[in-house]
């Protein structure tokens, strides 16, 4: 049995696609809310919060294999709850930035899940994504009310990966031996800057939409209002103020795991266009 935790998200609603497209039986996904739960045929669908290690009892009953995105919950209490239900192996979304930045706070916090995972005596995969396709979401109102977006570092390209390619991984580990006690850095084919992103997202509409570039500073007073000082430093950091060559680097483990190339940025607008409409 695979328990899905995250199962509405992004990454966890495209790996029960893929899981359910291949044939995999007995799958599980958590949900805060079983009765409006959307998932394919044949896909459990159970009540749990990750917030609340004991709600997991029923949902990790027979489970040997767990999909955890980490910093959804109480990561550590998860891990333990995981361990006594049974579980042989989990697979862990974490972070490239432990690898890029691990000075930043949200860095440091994710090396100690993993740290937890390792020690738990429990069989392990990491992943460690870069920046997520799908973050061009926080563009969305802007492009759906103004057709225009401003943004920093409206230049600076990054190798966003669509989600579905990191649930693309997370099947692979979850389903097939050779892959327990790795670790993988996954990025997307290409460095893709915000600029190319917007206009990518434009074609993708059939309209045109306009980016402004705006100074540090502005971006830091607008996000801060709702992240918090601290979390918008470190985002414009990760978003083009602090880069380095581990970070810009391309990297092709998506290919090298799941024998299919990553997914473009182009790709990810295609499909999600609705939501900028």
């Amino acid at each position: 049995m695979i328990l899905v935790t995250g199962a509405t998200g992004n990454i966890g609603s495209a790996l029960l696609r893929q899981l359910h497209e291949t044939g995999t039986a007995s799958v599980r996904g958590l949900t805060r809310d079983a009765a409006r739960a959307s998932f394919p045929d044949g896909v459990e669908a159970v009540e749990g919060d990750l917030a609340r290690a004991a709600s997991l009892k029923p949902a990790l009953d027979g489970v040997r294999s767990l999909f955890l995105v980490s910093g959804m919950g109480a990561d550590a209490d998860v891990i333990a709850a995981a361990r006594r239900a049974g579980v042989e192996h989990v697979v862990l979304v974490s972070s490239i930035t432990v690898r890029t930045h691990p000075h930043l706070p949200a860095a440091v916090e994710k090396l100690a899940v993993e740290r937890l995972l390792k020690d738990s005596g429990m069989s392990w995969t990491i992943l460690r994504p870069t920046q997520f396709a799908s973050n061009s979401l926080w563009w969305a109102a802007s492009i759906r009310e103004h057709r225009s977006v401003r943004v920093p570092y409206a230049d600076v390209g990054l190798p966003a990966i669509h989600p579905a390619d990191i649930a693309a991984v997370a099947r692979v580990a979850l389903t097939e031996p050779g892959h327990r006690e790795r670790t993988y850095a996954l990025t997307g084919p290409v460095r893709v800057t915000p600029r190319q992103q917007i206009e990518a997202i434009g074609a993708a509409l059939g309209e045109a939409v306009s980016v402004e570039g705006v100074s540090r500073d502005e971006a830091h007073r607008q996000m801060a209002s709702f992240m918090g000082e601290q979390t918008a430093d470190a985002v414009l950091d990760l978003m083009g103020g602090d880069v380095n060559d581990e970070l810009l680097r391309v990297r092709d483990t998506v290919s090298q795991v799941t024998g299919s190339p990553a997914r473009s940025f182009q790709q990810w607008a295609s499909e999600n266009a609705a939501a900028f409409r």
